[in-house]
């Protein structure tokens, strides 16, 4: 038999699940707890306790115990939440943004990490087909490529279970649920902003098997060319997620080093993909003896904490709005039976030193 405290918690628990609609409702206080199920107050407060970590309850100082409207052990409240990247520098602000949304509205998040590789996604939607979750955030790996993953997409497309899409989609999924930034808007401005600023000679680097990537190289590009500039293919450059493996985990600096070997010649301004490969890129600038902004103005994406913990604090692009937040939204609506648009997030200029 079980502590008084767990068999309490059960008898609660039920209770709680009969009752799942009444979202607020306040239990009984814990005088009136002991008193009809004859226990002490102390094992009345470690069941309370214990159904409060699971999310069942909240407690309110001087107030009394109240019903968050989950169901106790209902998957169906459960939203899988995939990420491309969990170790990637912005994902802990998009997942707290993301389960502050799901909590509010009842739901919970499961997170999956692909780690961008198309063979660990196709697991985790095997996975998902197979577990009984009530929503998909996904953030699909490798965007700029085919997907041979689309039969599975398709599968939960026919369950029935709502899902959006984050920061991108695959070509298959034109029209689909999605919640990105306007990346090539954001690559147009950063363009745009340095040929103002008087560079006629822009390089870039970007992330080839994400859209992002190409979509902010586009819309560099195209500023370049509406500004009258000459686009000069070598000095733009591509790294893919084994490039940023090696350079994080192994401090291996062989691309930066190409890059300023052999790409950057006599640029004066840079334009990296994120603040990620900025903070490297300018570390490896300052490194070779190139003074930034003086030789080479460098900005970038995100305004992210890593823009200002280098030695050269980074002009970037910031959000106006928080795209976790976004999306979540976007899910909560689907779930409501509502159709959200698809929903790009335009960027702002955050000037700092580095150009």
């Amino acid at each position: 038999m079980g502590a008084k405290y767990q068999l309490l918690a059960d008898q609660l628990r039920e209770e709680l699940q009969r009752n799942s609609a009444q979202k607020g409702r306040r239990l009984p206080t814990e005088l009136e707890l002991t008193q009809r199920y004859h226990v002490s107050r102390q094992t009345v407060r470690h069941a309370l306790r214990l159904l409060e970590d699971e999310g069942l309850i909240r407690r309110r100082q001087g107030s009394g115990s109240y019903a968050t409207g989950l169901i106790p052990d209902a998957p169906s409240r459960q939203i899988a939440v995939v990420a491309s990247s969990a170790d990637d520098y912005i994902f802990p602000t998009i997942l707290h943004d993301v389960s502050e949304v799901f909590t509010r509205h009842g739901y919970s998040a499961a997170v999956y990490s692909s780690e961008n590789q198309v063979s660990k996604e196709r697991e985790i939607l095997l996975r998902l087909l197979e577990e009984p979750i009530c929503g998909i955030l996904i953030e699909g790996a490798k965007t700029a490529l085919p997907t041979p993953n689309m039969d599975l997409y398709k599968r939960l497309g026919q369950t029935g279970v709502p899902m959006v899409f984050l920061h991108g989609v695959h070509s298959g999924f034109a029209g689909a649920p999605c919640v990105a930034s306007d990346n090539y808007g954001g690559g147009y401005q950063l363009g745009q902003y340095l040929a103002g600023q008087g560079h006629r000679e822009i390089a870039g680097i970007f992330k080839s098997d994400d859209m992002q990537g190409l979509q902010r190289y586009h819309g560099v590009l195209s500023a370049i060319r509406d500004a009258g500039l000459p686009i000069r293919d070598v000095r733009f450059a591509w790294y893919d997620t084994e490039d940023r493996r090696r350079l994080l985990e192994e401090k291996d600096t062989s691309l930066l080093d190409s890059f300023l070997q052999n790409r950057l010649e006599d640029a004066t301004a840079l334009v990296c993909c994120n603040d990620e490969i900025a903070y490297h890129m300018i570390r490896a600038l300052l490194s070779a003896g190139r003074s930034v902004p003086k030789d080479v103005a460098v900005v970038s994406f995100d305004n992210s904490y890593l823009s200002q913990l280098g030695p050269i604090p980074i002009t970037t692009l910031g959000h106006r709005g928080r795209i976790g937040r976004a999306a979540a939204e976007h899910m909560i609506a689907l779930l409501n039976g509502e159709t959200p648009r698809l929903e790009f997030l335009k960027w702002e200029l955050v000037m700092r030193s580095s150009g």
